[in-house]
């Protein structure tokens, strides 16, 4: 056994040698290097990020002793990079769990079986180390670990996500000294790092030397106040110094220096203070910060031979008429849940990383993230306060196996985990205390509730008033029955509730007055979230609903590859890792690479800062309100395009946009309508950034809207007498031919069997009508319900089928049909007529009776494959992306131009997509240019893919699909919505296909698209 004390078991210990938590800062030996922002370039920081050796052990149990020591050999040894996972480097398994401890829920004791891994780094220090105090700094170690400098044992420290700070000069020598580190897989808090994603274990975040003056300032709090009139500022620096000794009695002299955003010099003074003292100064008329104005001031305090620059802002955030105010304004947070997360490093977030992900953010406008669940590193908080995002500071605390132990506040309560609770909530605030961004502290997520959390929030005010307390475990319904005391919390929290609840429940709560916030909403998994426009609809119109954080920002995918080199973006399970929760991991607004998904479109134009109404269409009056809380749209031109039948025919901007937060103007248009209605006519207005921005170029999309404009229906063309059909009768089928067509309808089967144009055939097989669609991660709590009424194997029986009108230029056949599954009632029953025409002409009327009691449908409509080489696709309806009833608002309605293959949105876990919702017509074609044109009677959903439903539902990963030649056509009656249902509320009844009895009309007619005009074609009517 290691000659270590068992401090991984043990929650009365914490950190043994490790220095009292500290605002973040880096010290400079010049204002001007401070001013890069970029710590290498400081005298006085020194990385140890690079190639430590590495040795990996199954159990701590079997680490050899005396690795530790100067002299210790690492031959043998392996080689691994800080900061990394060591599961990301070939030891151990990667596992990805949500709820369940991976490990029996026994606190504080975690399995015998604890891996560990030694690291081992040489350094080399070239002055007299006693010339300066040396500090280590750990920003992020998973689990726990034991640190030896040249020998001797140093410290101990566990909390995943924060910095663990150690003085190490008397450990130092000149020359080269070793440091040694042992870090475990588990340790008693692992229990508080419960949290939904990937366990992965290391020396994760930096690992940096910093060399400080004997005599140096510790720590500081930059403290702002606004007056009443939101204008004069007071700021309060407190400063704490290293504490004096016999040989160091301490100088206390500093000067400080503050600057405007301008860079003006607005305060300049020489102080002598105490050992923990503070200085004030007045700002009038200050420049005050929020996410739409991130104005940052800049502290600069300079002591002995040490610069430190702070930047901080002037914001104020408070609860006035239960409604949150920042700098006297309601705001609304367009907020998501961020984790840690990347492909190939795992929790590993390098500093471009972190910006790509803000910036990203940032254009489609987001302004808010919550840090789920632990603080991030702290650049991530320095650009948010440069690029102006509101920020959730979330500790490092979940819990949440503890709820299938049978107890969710078995932590909560239990006093020998309350300084743990208190330990990871001040080592937050006192990291973070100075970072404008941060607008609430909070206490964790799905932990219970109980004292413990209580002692945190009362630290939490009285260290820092200025914040908001957030923490959403304590109003769960099952916690609140054993501890209803929240009242230490500011603003009531909850996740995933439903608009109903938060409309008819929530508001209506007597002795309930805070205001509300959703820190989880729209679940982001594979094709949605469905119903983003709802409840921005419903936080518009309530002044208490403050807004919501989608879960969640990324995919959790790990880059890996199959046996045969085949790269794909792995989840919970690939790894033979038990228990795992599958999938869930993959339930982001972007791909791990960041590639957006149409999720995150359609959440960009949802809480688009700009709303767009139709006053007046015909004189093209718009009403432009300005939904910005701080700033005026001058930033913004305004553009339109108006199309007819899908054709730009007019466009034009307007520059002169100077609309005031919260107000809206009347703006006209100057397009003129037609005097005829020659087609249809649609205007796109959108917004665009007038300048180049840190995060965006000049004529980046900001928002748009589209409407109809209202020239009239169009006048059909009459064709009176369609060419003469031929109809030939076998007994077992009809042939019907005309001028270049042959078609044979099946008098078993009900339906055509060939559909040829010039001798081109243009189907396989036969047609079908369908109901089942591949089940999208949203749809996995209603699964279970259509299997269980068979809607994935549902099989069609014909009835009767008879030619019910011949004439010399039409035939239409009647067919009456069900489809059931075995041992089932039918799902369904049907009428449908077939009308031929001699133009080639086919029209579908199909009547439908749903059988009552049953849960609604995936989907209804035709299912059809086309040949190999039907690879041409154009439509009009909502693109250019996928597109449902619930999930269109980054659509619009034109003509598109496409491929199948361009159509698929490749999930990582294959599913329904690549639909398009309000479809009026489409065309499917091959390379020469022959194929089939769909034109609805009324619109429907549309989509062509090389895969079947049933290739989508059975495959686990992309890689498991196998592409087909063919084209597989669905034109869709109607498709339900996506919804957020895999962990949000239930689809909404609006957007499921609940309808009991229905019609669905569908012309089909097989064309040569170089010599056609389609809008012609639409406007003919067959008689």
């Amino acid at each position: 056994m290691l000659p270590v004390k068992k401090y991984w078991e043990d929650p009365s210990v914490l950190h043994v040698n490790c220095e009292k938590p500290r605002a973040y800062f880096i010290p400079y030996e010049s204002y001007e290097n401070a001013l890069k922002g970029v710590r290498g370039t400081s005298e006085y920081f020194r990385s140890l990020n690079g190639i430590w050796h590495f040795k990996y052990y199954p159990s701590v149990y079997d680490v050899e002793d005396g690795f530790y020591n100067e002299d210790f050999s690492c031959e043998g040894y392996d080689r691994i990079p800080v900061p990394s996972n060591w599961q990301m480097h070939g030891y151990d398994t990667p596992n990805y769990t949500n709820v369940n401890y991976p490990f029996p829920c026994d606190p504080p004791y975690v399995p015998n079986e604890n891996p560990a891994g030694i690291y081992i780094r040489d350094f080399y220090i070239d002055k007299n180390p006693d010339e300066k105090d040396v500090y280590l700094l750990f920003e992020g170690v998973n689990s726990c670990f034991y640190l030896w400098i040249n020998g001797v044992e140093v410290g101990y420290s566990q909390v995943s996500h924060m910095t663990s700070e150690f003085l190490i000069t008397p450990y130092l020598k000149q020359g080269t000294n070793r440091i040694a580190v042992m870090v475990l897989k588990w340790c008693d808090g692992s229990y508080l790092e419960d949290q939904d994603m990937w366990r992965h274990s290391g020396i994760f975040r930096d690992v940096y030397l910093l060399y400080r003056d004997k005599a140096h300032i510790r720590d500081f709090f930059i403290r702002t106040d606004l007056d009443k009139n939101y204008t004069k500022a007071s700021v309060t620096c407190e400063i704490e110094f290293s504490a004096p000794d016999a040989l160091n009695p301490g100088d206390f002299t500093v000067r400080a220096i503050v600057k405007d955003i301008h860079g003006n010099d607005i305060f300049d003074r020489t102080m002598s203070l105490s050992q923990k003292d503070s200085f004030e100064f007045e700002i009038d008329n200050a420049y005050l910060w929020s996410a739409e104005t991130p104005n940052l001031y800049q502290l600069v305090l300079c002591h002995g031979n040490e610069v430190i620059l702070q930047k901080f802002g002037i914001i104020k955030t408070e609860i006035i008429d239960s409604v949150i105010h920042i700098n006297g304004k309601p705001v609304k947070f367009k907020g998501v849940n961020r984790h840690d997360s990347h492909p190939e490093l795992g929790h590993v977030t390098p500093p471009d990383h972190i910006k790509r992900d803000l910036i990203l953010m940032k254009r489609h406008n987001i302004n808010a993230i919550r840090t789920s669940h632990y603080p991030n590193d702290p650049r991530f908080l320095e650009y948010c306060n440069e690029l102006g995002f509101y920020v959730i500071d979330e500790a490092d605390l979940e819990t949440h196996g503890v709820r299938h132990a049978g107890d969710f506040c078995m932590l909560s309560k239990d006093p020998s985990f309350a300084e743990a609770f208190l330990d990871r909530m001040q080592r937050m605030v006192e990291r973070d205390k100075n970072n404008p961004c941060i607008v609430m502290w909070s206490l964790g997520n799905e932990s219970g509730f109980g004292p413990n959390h209580r002692k945190m929030a009362e630290w939490t005010k009285s260290r820092d008033k200025s914040r908001l307390i957030h923490y959403e475990g304590a109003f769960n319904e099952e916690v609140l029955k054993a501890d209803s005391d929240n009242s230490c919390l500011d603003v009531y929290s909850n996740m995933y509730a439903s608009i109903d609840w938060l409309e008819n429940t929530f508001l209506k709560m007597e002795n309930e007055k805070r205001p509300h916030i959703l820190c989880e909403y729209s679940h982001a998994m594979g094709n949605g979230p469905g119903d983003l426009k709802d409840y921005w609809d419903l936080i518009y119109k309530y002044p208490r609903l403050s807004g919501g954080f989608v879960w969640e920002w990324t995919d959790h995918g790990i880059k890996t590859q199959t046996p045969d080199g085949i790269t794909y973006y792995a989840y919970g399970g690939d790894f033979n890792d038990e228990p795992n929760d599958g999938n869930f991991c993959i339930d982001g607004l972007v791909y791990p690479d960041r590639t957006p998904h149409t999720g995150l479109l359609e959440l960009k134009n949802v809480i688009a800062p700009v709303r767009t109404e139709a006053v007046n269409l015909a004189s093209g009056e718009f009403r432009i309100t300005n939904l910005y809380d701080f700033i005026d749209l001058s930033h913004l031109c305004l553009n339109w395009v108006i199309e007819k039948n899908g054709i730009r025919i007019d466009s034009g901007t307007i520059y002169d946009l100077n609309i005031a937060p919260h107000q809206s103007e009347i703006i006209r248009i100057p397009y003129e309508l037609p005097e005829r209605s020659d087609g249809r006519y649609f205007i796109r207005i959108f917004y665009t950034l007038k300048e180049d921005t840190v995060w965006a170029k000049k004529g980046y999309e900001i928002a748009f809207a589209q409407f109809e404009l209202p020239t009239g229906s169009v006048k059909k063309i009459t064709v009176i007498a369609p060419p003469f059909v031929n109809i030939s009768k076998n007994g077992k089928s009809v042939k019907i031919t005309g001028r270049n067509f042959e078609y044979e309808f099946s008098l078993a089967d009900g339906c055509f069997t060939r559909i040829s144009s010039a001798g081109m055939e243009l189907i396989c097989g036969k047609p079908s009508f369908t109901v089942w669609r591949a089940p999208t991660d949203n749809d996995r709590n209603e699964k279970s319900n259509w299997i269980r009424n068979g809607y994935d194997r549902l099989k069609t029986h014909i009835y009767t089928v008879e030619i019910i009108k011949e004439t010399e230029n039409s035939v239409s056949f009647k067919t009456t049909y069900s489809m059931g599954a075995y041992s089932m009632k039918p799902v369904l029953k049907g009428t449908v007529i077939w009308t031929v025409y001699g133009s080639g002409d086919i029209f579908l009327d199909n009547a439908v009776e749903v059988r009552e009691g049953l849960p609604f449908l995936p989907r209804y409509g035709l299912k059809l494959v086309m040949p190999k080489g039907s690879e041409y696709v154009e439509f009009f309806g909502y693109g250019p992306h996928e597109s449902y009833i619930d999930k269109h608002r980054s659509t619009y309605k034109s003509r598109f131009a496409t491929t199948v293959t361009e159509m698929h949105e490749n999930y990582l876990y294959p599913q329904e997509n690549g639909s398009h919702y309000g479809t009026e017509w489409a065309l499917i074609a091959n390379a020469l240019g022959f194929g089939l044109l769909f034109i609805g009677m009324n619109e429907f959903s549309f989509n062509a893919s090389h895969y079947t439903p049933e290739n989508l539902t059975e495959a686990g990963h992309p890689h498991e699909l196998t592409k087909l030649p063919e084209t597989i056509v669905h034109i869709d009656y109607k498709m339900s919505g996506v919804g957020s249902n895999s962990c949000g509320p239930r689809l909404l009844p609006k957007y499921q296909l609940n309808e009991r009895e229905f019609e669905f009309k569908l012309r089909i007619k097989p064309v040569f698209r170089h010599d056609i005009v389609i809008d012609d074609i639409i406007r003919e009517q067959i008689e």
